[in-house]
């Protein structure tokens, strides 16, 4: 995700880092390169009574282009937004995990080692940590490593967790594991352990709808006609207007195009909120943020720094 203030107006037009012009400036410069050759055939062949294109059907499919594109991207936004709701409710859950497990179980001693899986509610806690990370990794489809869940899980779950596909599941249920042998072994009650296991399944909902969006995307037949219309719009389009703007024709095709293009290509980018790109969720930060609630709670003296941004970017 990007992080910067507002550049200047004149700054503006000089930003790149975040733009989408970087993810267009190919086709953008092979539109301009159609334009200008189509403005000079025009003016050579001018004489030679050559057909020129009305300009009424690109006022006609240009209206309609910008509505959809438009709507388009409203969609892709709201699929932004609402992944955007769902890690935050993570970073609500777990704060609600940690008050829970560490003041309404029933333990005669404050933890003495924020670090020591052998506490219980350590133990949950750290897992909760390791879930979060564990869903980054599934969502950006990460390889998913031993080692990123090093310390916040007992080496067997760590080794288990090896061969399993879906690693936040997994987690979970040992979190419910847990829960239950708690419940059994007298240190919480039932109206307790009803309160904690809402959390875990809030977590667990939470963590179900990012793979929704994650594996369901705006449909393909929409998104091609979109980008099918919108290039072809943007190619005949200094045919078009040659005649009436004259010379001026590449400067005109280069801001529709740039519109156009910029337009569909930032669609295509935010309808995938969980990736790396410049325009997605900072899940890294996140869980880092969730990290350090966490150990905070479980009054860990050595508590990792938040992420910032690197060239007004955070991941």
């Amino acid at each position: 995700m990007i992080l910067r203030e507002r550049p200047s107006a004149l700054q503006l037009f000089f930003v790149l880092r975040g733009s989408i012009l970087a993810r267009i400036r190919g086709v953008l410069l092979a539109n301009i390169l159609l334009a200008v050759l189509v403005t000079v055939a025009h003016r050579t062949l001018a004489s030679h009574n050559a057909v020129l294109v009305s300009t009424i059907p690109f006022t006609l499919m240009g209206l309609p282009l910008a509505i959809f594109l438009g709507f388009r991207n409203s969609a892709c936004y709201d699929r932004f937004w609402e992944g955007r709701k769902l890690w935050g409710e993570l970073v609500l859950r777990s704060r609600n995990l940690a008050r829970q497990v560490l003041h309404l179980t029933e333990l005669p001693a404050p933890v003495a080692d924020p670090r020591d899986l052998g506490d219980v509610r350590v133990r949950m806690l750290l897992r909760a940590q390791a879930f979060c990370v564990s869903l980054k990794e599934l969502l950006r489809d990460e390889p998913a490593t031993p080692a990123s869940l090093a310390g916040l899980v007992q080496p067997d779950e760590q080794r288990a967790l090896t061969t399993v596909r879906n690693r936040p599941a997994a987690l979970m249920m040992s979190m419910g594991a847990d829960l239950a042998r708690c419940r059994r072994d007298g240190l919480l009650d039932s109206v307790r352990a009803v309160q904690i296991d809402d959390t875990l399944s809030a977590m667990t909902a939470a963590a179900a709808s990012c793979e929704r969006i994650r594996n369901t995307p705006l449909p393909f037949s929409y998104a091609l006609l979109l980008h099918r219309t919108a290039y072809l719009y943007c190619f005949l389009l200094p045919f078009g207007i040659v005649d009436a703007v004259g010379w001026m024709t590449p400067l005109v095709v280069a801001i529709v195009a740039y519109t156009f293009f910029g337009l569909d290509t930032l669609g295509d980018e935010i309808e995938e909120p969980f990736g790396t790109l410049a325009n997605d969720l900072p899940l890294e930060a996140i869980c880092r943020s969730i990290e350090i609630d966490l150990r905070q709670a479980l009054g860990d003296p050595e508590l990792p720094q938040p992420l910032a941004p690197v060239d007004y970017l955070l991941l």
